[in-house]
Parts: C-alpha cells; sequence; structure tokens
C-alpha cells in the first residue's frame, strides 16, 4: 500500500503514469494511445484512443466476476412505504432490457437523452441504458419549472425525454407530465419519444404518436449488448446554473470519469467491492450520478438509492434505520441534513433507537461543513466525520482527508489535504497571478491540467468553458472559491468568492462568521451575507435559524450572536445585526442562496433559481429585512 505524500507526488510528476495505474482496475475493450493529451490547453484529453463501455464496466463485469448475486442496488422509499433489492443479475437483466428498447426508438451513440425522473430505481435504469448504447444522458431534477426545462432541452436537443408520471413529496404529489407538456410546447426542439414510468399515486395522460408507457415499451424489448464508446466520448451532460441564469452543461467523458470514480471509492471512501455505501443525495444533482449511480456500481459495491428526507418521512431518525436496514458502511450527504436533523432532535435520541454496528464514516460535502454541525455529528454518531470538498465541473473530491490511505488528524472546516490529481494553488485576485502566502485568504484555483473525470469542456461551447474557468487565472481551473492554505498543508475553503465581503477596506470571510454564529448552542443553521452600507462599502448581516424548542425572548438571542462573532472575529467585522428567521432560502440539494438575500437587502432584482427548494421563503425574508430596515433609503 503506497502513501498519500507518494502517490499525491506522483499525481503531480507524472499524471500519466498514476493515472495509467489506476486504469488498470477499469476493463477496456481497446487500449489508448496516449494516456493525457496535452497539445491543446486548456483542452486536456485523458486516455486518447481507448474504448470502453461506462454500463459493462458497472454491471456486466461483476456478474461475469462473480457478484451476480449480491444486491447491486437497494431502493428504499419511505415515501411510498416500500425497499426493493436487485443483485447484480437482475439490475444487468433489466437495465439491457430497457437500452433495448431505448435502441428500438431509434435512439443510438451520441444521440442525447434528457432525463426527468424522482428517486425510483428506473432512474438509474434509464442513465446506465443510455451509457450502454452510447447515448448522452442528461438528468434534469425531477419538477424542475418548465421553462428551465425547456432551456435544457434546446441547448442537449434530446431525441427522447424519460420520465415519471410524478414526484412523490411527504406533503404532496407533484404530477411531471404537464410540466413536460408545457417544456416541449415552448421549447423550439421537439424531441420525438417521451417515455412515461407511470407511478400509481399519478397517471399522465399520454399523446399518442409520441408518449409511450414505459413498462409496455420494456416487455416488448429485446435486451441491447454494450456498444463501445471511445473515452474522449461524452457520457452524459449535466447542467449547472450559470450566474448570468444560462445554464452551463458539464461535460463528462466516458474514460477518465470511470478511472476517476473507481480510484475515489478505495482511496477517498476507504470502501471495498462489495460493501454498502450510501449518498444521500438526488440523481439531478453531481453527487448522485457519481455517488448514487456510478462510482458505486463501477466499484462492485452496493449502492442506496433512498426516496425520503432527512427528518419528516417520518422522523429525524430516518437515516439512521436506513443505515443499520441495509448495513449501511458510510454515508455521504450534505451538512444541511444534519443541520436539520440536530434542530429536530438536538440531543439525538432517535440515534439510540437504532444499530449502526456496521458504519464507520460520514462524509458530509455539498457546502461548507460548520464546526459545529462536525462536532455534534462526531459525538453523536461517534465515527470519524469527513469534510470533503468539490464540485459539479470536478466530478469528484478536489480535497479531502482520503480515508483510503489512513486517517489524517482532522482540522475543523478544513478537508484536510488536495486529492491526488489536484495541484490546488491560492492566488492573489488583484493580479490574478501571484500566490498568497501560508494562511491569506485568496482564490482557489488549480494547476492544470485537471485530472480525469473533471469537465474536459462545456457542451457545444468551448468559448464558455475557457470563459468560466479558465481565463481569469491563466494556466488554472478558477473554482469560484475563496480560502487559504494553512502552515502544515491543509485546505481552508472559507466562501464563494463573491460572499468575501469588504468592510471598510478589510476582506472578511462570512464563512468565519458563521462558524462564530453556529456556534451559539441554540443556533441550528445560519447564513451571513454582506449588505452594502454608506460608511464602510459593506457590513455583514447574520440571519440565524434556531433549535426546536427554544422559546427565550429573540432580542436576548440576537445580542448574544452579536457578542460572539465580535468576541470570536473582532470588531473589525462590524457585526452589528443577527436576525432570527424560521428557514432560510436553499436550492433543493440544499446551498444556502446567500446571494439572492444580499441582493434583496440591497433592494436590487434578482431571480430566484429554479433550483430553489420553496420560492415562498424569499418573502419572509424580505419581511424580515424590511423590518430590520433594509433595503436602505438611498
Amino acid at each position: 500500500m503506497t502513501s498519500y505524500e507518494t502517490d499525491y507526488r506522483l499525481s503531480l510528476e507524472k499524471p500519466d503514469v498514476f493515472w495509467a495505474g489506476a486504469a488498470e482496475s477499469i476493463s477496456w475493450s481497446k487500449p489508448w494511445d496516449r494516456v493525457l493529451n496535452d497539445d491543446k490547453p486548456p483542452f486536456y484529453r485523458w486516455f486518447e484512443g481507448a474504448e470502453l463501455n461506462t454500463c459493462y464496466n458497472c454491471l456486466d463485469r461483476h456478474v461475469e466476476e462473480g457478484r451476480g448475486e449480491q444486491a447491486a442496488l437497494i431502493y428504499d422509499s419511505p415515501v411510498t412505504g416500500q425497499v426493493r433489492k436487485f443483485t447484480y443479475r437482475e439490475f444487468t437483466d433489466i437495465v439491457a432490457r430497457f437500452a433495448g428498447a431505448l435502441a428500438a426508438k431509434g435512439v443510438k451513440k451520441g444521440d442525447r437523452v434528457l432525463i426527468y425522473m424522482p428517486m425510483v430505481p428506473e432512474a438509474a435504469v434509464a442513465m446506465l441504458a443510455c451509457a450502454r448504447i452510447g447515448a448522452i444522458h442528461s438528468v434534469v431534477f425531477g419538477g424542475f419549472a418548465p421553462k428551465e426545462l425547456a432551456t435544457r432541452i434546446n441547448d442537449a436537443k434530446p431525441v427522447a425525454i424519460l420520465a415519471a408520471s410524478c414526484g412523490i413529496e411527504p406533503s404532496r404529489t407533484i404530477g411531471y407530465k404537464p410540466l413536460i407538456d408545457e417544456a416541449i410546447d415552448m421549447s423550439t426542439h421537439k424531441p420525438e419519444t417521451v417515455v412515461i414510468l407511470q407511478r400509481p399515486e399519478c397517471l399522465a395522460e399520454l399523446r399518442p404518436g409520441r408518449d409511450y408507457d414505459w413498462r409496455e415499451l420494456e416487455a416488448a424489448a429485446t435486451p441491447a449488448p454494450c456498444v463501445p464508446v471511445a473515452a474522449t466520448d461524452p457520457l452524459y451532460i449535466l447542467y449547472t446554473s450559470g450566474t448570468t441564469g444560462v445554464p452551463k452543461g458539464v461535460v463528462r467523458d466516458n474514460g477518465g470519469h470511470a478511472v476517476a470514480l473507481r480510484w475515489s471509492m478505495q482511496y477517498v471512501y476507504n470502501i471495498n467491492p462489495g460493501e454498502v455505501f450510501w449518498a444521500a443525495s438526488d440523481v439531478g444533482w453531481v453527487v448522485g450520478h457519481s455517488y448514487i449511480v456510478y462510482a458505486p456500481l463501477l466499484h462492485g459495491c452496493t449502492t442506496i438509492l433512498y426516496e425520503g428526507k432527512p427528518v419528516g418521512t417520518p422522523d429525524a431518525g430516518a437515516f439512521w434505520r436506513v443505515i443499520q436496514d441495509h448495513k449501511v458502511k458510510a454515508l455521504f450527504t450534505a451538512p444541511t441534513a444534519f443541520r436539520a436533523i440536530r434542530q429536530q432532535d438536538p440531543e439525538g435520541k432517535h440515534i439510540g433507537k437504532y444499530d449502526l454496528g456496521h458504519f464507520d464514516t460520514l462524509f458530509l460535502a455539498g457546502e461548507r461543513a460548520d464546526p459545529d454541525t462536525i462536532i455534534w455529528a462526531q459525538q453523536q454518531l461517534k465515527v470519524p466525520v469527513i469534510d470533503h470538498w468539490w464540485q459539479t465541473e470536478t466530478g469528484w473530491a478536489i480535497g479531502a482527508n482520503c480515508m483510503g490511505y489512513g486517517m489524517k488528524p482532522v482540522k475543523l472546516g478544513s478537508p484536510t489535504f488536495p486529492v491526488p490529481g489536484y495541484d490546488i494553488r491560492v492566488i492573489n485576485e488583484a493580479d490574478g497571478k501571484s500566490e498568497m502566502k501560508r494562511g491569506e485568504i485568496g482564490a482557489i484555483a488549480v494547476k492544470l491540467p485537471l485530472p480525469p473525470g473533471s469537465l474536459p469542456t462545456l457542451w457545444q461551447n468551448d468559448a464558455g468553458f475557457v470563459k468560466s474557468y479558465m481565463a481569469d487565472i491563466p494556466g488554472y481551473y478558477k473554482t469560484g472559491d475563496a480560502g487559504y492554505i494553512d502552515e502544515e498543508g491543509y485546505l481552508f475553503v472559507m466562501a464563494r468568492t463573491d460572499d468575501i465581503i469588504n468592510v471598510a477596506g478589510h476582506r472578511l470571510s462570512t464563512g468565519g462568521m458563521e462558524e462564530a454564529l453556529a456556534s451559539h448552542p441554540e443556533v441550528a443553521e445560519c447564513a451571513v451575507v454582506g449588505v452594502q452600507d454608506p460608511l464602510k462599502g459593506q457590513v455583514p448581516v447574520g440571519f440565524v435559524v434556531l433549535n426546536m424548542g427554544v422559546n427565550r425572548p429573540k432580542e436576548e438571542i440576537e445580542k448574544e450572536l452579536v457578542a460572539i462573532v465580535r468576541e470570536k472575529i473582532g470588531p473589525v467585522a462590524a457585526f452589528k445585526l443577527a436576525l432570527i428567521v424560521g428557514r432560510l432560502p436553499k436550492t433543493r440539494s440544499g446551498k444556502i442562496l446567500r446571494g439572492v438575500m444580499r441582493k434583496i437587502a440591497d433592494g436590487e432584482p434578482y431571480n430566484a433559481p429554479a433550483t430553489i427548494d420553496d420560492p415562498a421563503v424569499l418573502d419572509e425574508i424580505t419581511e424580515i429585512l424590511a423590518s430590520a430596515g433594509y433595503p436602505l433609503k438611498k
């Protein structure tokens, strides 16, 4: 077993040697001519000349290698009251048959297929069936608004849409078909085929000649074989909302993606083939693509697909039940899920009701993990709580405590070290090239080339790829995050660069202030944004959600919160306003919409992003800010 230090150094000094070694765990139908083609930076190509099939590597090869009777996927759905297990043999047969159904409808290699599904096994079937025949899938989060769906239809130009009749939330059922019909009516590109999985909770009306019943197509289909594709061919497009409101289609290739994800299961997550891994996310997000569907199956693990919430399905013990029932070794979720559990069950009473004997690590990512949430999780679960950091664009971890090499000492608020393949630097934004001293906040960037698995470009938009990520710091990928590296090489990701605020000439991280607020024993979660101030340029305002059952006077708690920030950050922060709110505006994946809150406070026009969980919360925030005198009178 090599050490982290040895592998990290090799991955930067001889990336072709390092990644050729990692690629030995993938089954190739044709070997590569070059591990890395770096002739046209910033456009890098991994495993050029090689051919493989991602679906074969996820399913068929495990059946051939003796894992046919092992569970590949466990569907656990508290919202519909069902649990179903699929062995590798069963899942391979289901995917091959559905791939045959798509092929019978004329879907072929290179075609795009849009997937609009809730958290049901057929979402994974759809993705893998596309991969099997070389079609490029683009998953859009189920329930997305028609306008957003239409922009993605126009950009990707799918020949088919695969959807369910509805999504099921704890309190309501969302019909998908009317949203799809409206989106197709709005879009200039018209998909030829729409396949609908009819769920008994809500049957959709089908339009003859365009719409087909999933089960009927599947029943009539002949299983399709795996089609070899180039390592550099796209596997999928995943749209991420751009700051301009125009979605960016992040492209993932087949070869580098398979190599990096399988490697990450072993070295980042310390998971062995046959073990149970649960990413509590959604297939509509990058975490769902990478760690519900592809990585666990590439590695021969059992993956959990959970259709429920951290709280309310039925209570704050939901996660612990899943871990107990399915013998989960590692859970990967967002800090926001843990804050929701902690708010409802601050003493962790539900945890004691379940046997967590197989559980050995909790991984957090998706937003900054505040130290208080980490400490609470460590104390309650008595397992390592590992924060790690990555992005839709990279597809897997940039910074992590790589558990497969043995755990490094944890520093609260740090995802630990750069992952092999990522040469992380902290750049001075003033000149866009010099490096910051240790401990000083700057723009976090990755020296090119990015490792396998990261985006090679944006869909049909090379110029947008360069402009968004490569132009500002030549020779580097700009992450859009701000932070620093300490004396011991630990990385600290403090905020999005847009969330760094300038108070009377001092550049301050909102992340540090949020950390201070979260340390108050009655705070469940919080957000800090910089609002305009005529004297200081910007001043911070805190928004705080309290734990359930706190009934002290708000004014008293708000004074304590101001005092905590003053004590921990200092008077330089000019932190004088903490507002207690019922909830924070978030995306469905749990990211807090700080930018929108800042615009409300400053009286600027804003667009609620399509990914917002509940737009009504913005009215609540507007009212609370108005009662505090924001926006300021000009």
